[in-house]
């Protein structure tokens, strides 16, 4: 029979995960089997050549699963269910679609979230509203639709892997990404750790200029998505900077920023920018740290200037 969509997937899948499943790859084989998928069926790629279409489907399934908080992942390439899923499948629904997972404000935040990225806002600064699903799309809207659903689910999956960074590593990784911003002239060599002990509330720091003489200091924190830094913590990023007579200051964390702690830093006499999770995670896409290109497709239109001036033929 057919491939099945990535929603049929999702019920099936919810219960492998139900019985024991550790990742997509544990899932595959009963899935070939549920829906009597020939062997050619199975082994079919998608045109990238990378991955079958029964695998692709079935991540899909499993990352939508999980953002709406039913799957969860400890570590990369494990999957357990949670009781918000194990209570979905005592209910012996007949099926689990978009318009189910909807019904949890943790996939509603995260199809939003791909919606704005789709008029070139910043997610990480704007509130969540409620944004109506409209099905009538164009291919375009189809395929700006589908490329932020996929950054969407970059964004999350990069924020576990810095979660699960060590400390110098994190730092490592911040200066790198300030470094391909073009802080420091994108010269690496312009970007440097402080010292793990004693280092004052400063992480690291990237020279503006070839003698030094204009700075940027930065602080690097991994949270955990449910804290938020407060004013305290800026406040002593304030007072490290004031202590090196230093007049800018880059703030970056996993996790975000109280309402208080953003109002703080405008009032203070440094520039203080500061970077969130989600920003923290758009900015790695932006830029290219962290991730590479994996597929390209390029959408081609007439060129009406080649055409233009051709007399039609009599």
């Amino acid at each position: 029979m057919p491939i099945p969509d990535y929603e049929t997937l999702m019920l099936p899948v919810l219960r492998l995960f139900a019985e024991g499943a550790r990742n997509i790859a544990d899932c595959l084989p009963r899935l070939k089997e549920q829906f009597n998928i020939s062997d050619e069926e199975f082994e079919e790629l998608l045109p990238s050549g990378r991955v079958t279409i029964i695998q692709s489907r079935a991540h899909w399934a499993r990352t939508y699963l999980s953002k709406a908080g039913l799957l969860q992942s400890p570590k990369r390439n494990l999957h357990v269910i949670t009781e918000k899923g194990l209570d979905l499948i005592a209910k012996n629904p007949q099926k689990i679609d978009n318009k189910t997972l909807d019904q949890f404000e943790e996939f509603r935040d995260w199809r939003t979230r791909s919606r704005i990225e789709i008029n070139g806002e910043d997610p990480a600064i704007l509130p969540v509203p409620t944004v109506e699903t409209d099905d009538n799309q164009t291919p375009e809207d189809a395929i700006e639709r589908a490329y932020a659903m996929l950054n969407a689910a970059l964004r999350d999956e990069l924020l576990s892997l810095l979660e699960a960074m060590s400390p110098v590593r994190f730092e490592r990784l911040i200066l790198d990404l300030l470094s391909a911003m073009g802080y420091g002239g994108g010269d690496l060599q312009k970007a440097r750790m402080t010292k793990t002990s004693g280092d004052g509330g400063i992480d690291g720091i990237i020279d503006e200029d070839a003698l030094g003489l204009d700075a940027v200091y930065i602080q690097a924190k991994r949270y955990n998505s449910d804290y938020k830094v407060g004013r305290p913590d800026l406040q002593r990023f304030v007072g490290s900077l004031t202590g090196e007579s230093a007049a800018k200051g880059v703030f970056v964390t996993t996790s975000d920023f109280s309402r208080d702690a953003i109002e703080y830093v405008g009032r203070v006499q440094q520039r203080i920018k500061l970077i969130n999770g989600q920003r923290l995670a758009g900015l790695m896409i932006q830029y290219g740290v962290g991730v590479r290109a994996r597929i390209t497709y390029t959408i081609r239109s007439v060129d009406e200037d080649y055409f233009s001036g051709i007399e039609s033929a009599e």
